[in-house]
């Protein structure tokens, strides 16, 4: 066979490709939106709140992701904003033939204003790829509040998802200086599953990052509800919570109470409600 009509030969498959921006401006008080961009399979819905926050769902239409795919967000809150950023569901990442999915986020909190990012549990299948980061950009006065929560495999199907791998990277800078960085790397390596100082065969695990100038203040309240396995640090304006479980329905448990103490609102998004 010729290569040119080898090459056409070659399956294509269909790839889900999704752009969502959202920018907010602030008026007698409350936070409301100014410019909506949406793309592709990223879609942005804006539910009615009985504070002065601005909440926005982000979904992706696509129903999951696999190898190939791509999706990218990006948030500026304004000066006093009060921003709530959440999902629909769960994002599912599926079986990869080869090459990772994607996920970009961006978020920029203007001066004196405060962001929750609260997207719900990110669950891995066997044989997922994912690459995904986060980029924050914190003005003077500003705060975050952060979460990333990973289920390896369906616990109702007694699933761990040991070939599943995760790239992860985190950038939080405060006037331009990078005050928080980390990258999460999880191979097949039978290892990381179960080092005892590692997952330690765990199969749900969440870092949480609360960024403010009173986050030493609420160290000791975080660690009040603190159990199983989890720990919580500051360091200078960042409080670090991290937690690993056996299940994820343990782990909800354990990271809703610490969501509903340092989000901005208070409590937790009303789809995180099971």
């Amino acid at each position: 066979m010729p290569a040119a009509t080898a090459l056409f030969a070659l399956p294509r498959h269909q790839r889900a490709r999704g752009i969502g921006r959202l920018a907010t401006q602030t008026h007698g008080g409350r936070t409301r939106i100014d410019t909506l961009f949406q793309e592709g399979c990223a879609k942005i819905r804006l539910p009615h709140t009985h504070d002065a926050s601005l909440q926005a769902v982000l979904i992706n239409t696509a129903g999951g992701l696999t190898g190939g795919d791509d999706v990218a967000w990006a948030v500026d809150a304004s000066e006093g904003a009060r921003v709530v950023l959440t999902t629909q569901a769960c994002e599912r990442v599926y079986r990869s033939l080869g090459d990772d999915a994607k996920v970009r986020t961006k978020l920029t909190v203007a001066a004196g204003a405060h962001l929750d990012w609260l997207p719900q549990e990110t669950i891995l299948f066997e044989g997922a790829r994912l690459d995904r980061g986060l980029e924050v950009d914190l003005a003077e006065g500003a705060s975050l509040f952060a979460i990333e929560a990973i289920l390896l495999g369906r616990e109702a199907m007694g699933e761990s998802a040991r070939g599943a791998r995760l790239t992860d990277n985190w950038r939080i800078r405060h006037n331009g200086r990078l005050i928080h960085a980390e990258a999460t790397r999880l191979s097949a390596d039978p290892l990381e599953r179960d080092n005892l100082s590692l997952l330690d065969g765990s199969t749900a695990f969440a870092t949480l990052l609360y960024v403010g100038a009173d986050a030493e203040r609420r160290l000791d309240r975080v660690r009040a509800m603190l159990s199983g396995r989890a720990g919580a640090s500051v360091i200078g304006e960042r409080l670090v919570v991290r937690a690993i479980a056996q299940s994820g329905l343990a782990l909800r448990k354990l990271i809703t109470p610490i969501i509903a103490e340092l989000s901005g609102a208070g409590t937790l998004p009303r789809l995180w409600h099971l």
